[in-house]
């Protein structure tokens, strides 16, 4: 049992990114609402290979079947019914033989939980039709998932520690926080359709600050609209959403460069390393986010930002871990 619990820490982290990077794909190919119900596809387990599979069905007069879409949705479904049937297995070896694990099999247990909540997220993203809200809360919801898995999976390698430092700690934590509003911000970009609301680079509508709506752009439940797809704010409001995530984006990069400077300076060999690893994805992360506004969103630049996101998370996390006094290990 010992070996099948660290097979799925291993496992888990690696199925929970790509369970994000495929939702990213879903997303921004527009096949979120390829399977207009849930948790089957117009009823079916399987998606339907025509119309005519589906005539008795009422959902067809809400939207037509495009299979192409569907599949991108289904396919996302089976990946993250797997990475729930994984935590489940997990959560269970944990508990049952916590004494030969010598670990805590509290990170297990609350991945449980959360991945059951992740569901019922997935369902409504899809019965909600897209509501923005929803869809950043099942985007939270991953992202945490990958967190708790990773550090999992930290627990059972025995990661290791630097020497106590306080300013170092201080640093990754504070990093940590603008880069997980930074994950939020983009989430919300994405969700309410914003990517392209600014199409030039550095400026947007060739100003510097152009015209914004800002009390529109985060109100969190918006109006009553039937169907969130494509977004229903004006472009003032998409264009604050964007160039908030944009200037945040300065803000991490900032607090970033900060953090790198200073484990490099101090961090021992391993803190070090995980510091390069952090200053190539952020070099990679603005490169995309760049080409993304300038080339017009191109799908694989686009969900490339999205799993560069997850990575650079994993990596700060990777380093909060480093920078912990061994007492606080779990």
């Amino acid at each position: 049992m010992i070996s099948a619990f660290r097979f799925l820490s291993y496992l888990i982290p690696i199925m929970a990114f790509i369970v994000i990077t495929k939702g990213a794909y879903v997303r921004l190919s527009d096949a979120g609402l390829g399977c207009p119900d849930w948790p089957g596809c117009y009823g079916r387990l399987l998606v339907p290979t025509t119309a005519a599979d589906i005539s008795e069905s009422q959902i067809l007069d809400v939207r037509p079947l495009e299979t192409g879409k569907a599949w991108r949705e289904m396919i996302h479904r089976y990946l993250a019914s797997s990475l729930g049937l994984l935590i489940l297995m997990l959560a269970a070896i944990a508990s049952t033989h916590r004494h030969q694990l010598l670990q805590s099999p509290l990170l297990p247990l609350l991945l449980v939980p959360l991945v059951i909540f992740q569901g019922l997220l997935g369902m409504w993203t899809v019965t909600l039709l897209l509501k923005p809200l929803i869809v950043v809360a099942h985007l939270v919801g991953g992202i945490s998932i990958l967190a708790l898995a990773w550090w999992n999976l930290l627990n059972v390698r025995r990661a290791s520690r630097g020497r106590p430092d306080a300013t170092l700690l201080r640093t990754v934590i504070f990093a940590l926080v603008v880069l997980l509003v930074q994950i939020l911000l983009g989430g919300w970009t994405s969700a309410n359709y914003a990517a392209l609301a600014c199409a030039d680079f550095p400026t947007c509508h060739g100003q510097w600050w152009p015209n914004t709506d800002f009390s529109d752009a985060f109100s969190l439940w918006q109006r009553n609209e039937i169907n969130y797809e494509f977004g229903v704010l004006e472009t003032p409001a998409r264009t604050a959403i964007h160039l908030t995530h944009r200037y945040w984006a300065v803000l991490v990069t900032a607090t970033f460069l900060g953090l790198i400077l200073y484990t490099l300076r101090t961090a021992m060999p391993d803190g070090r390393l995980i510091a390069w690893c952090i200053l190539a994805l952020l070099a990679l992360q603005i490169g995309l986010g760049i080409t993304n506004v300038v080339r017009g969103l191109p799908l694989l630049a686009a969900v490339m930002h999205n799993g560069v996101a997850a990575l650079l998370l994993i990596a700060t996390v990777t380093l909060l871990r480093y920078a912990l006094p061994p007492k606080r290990e779990s």
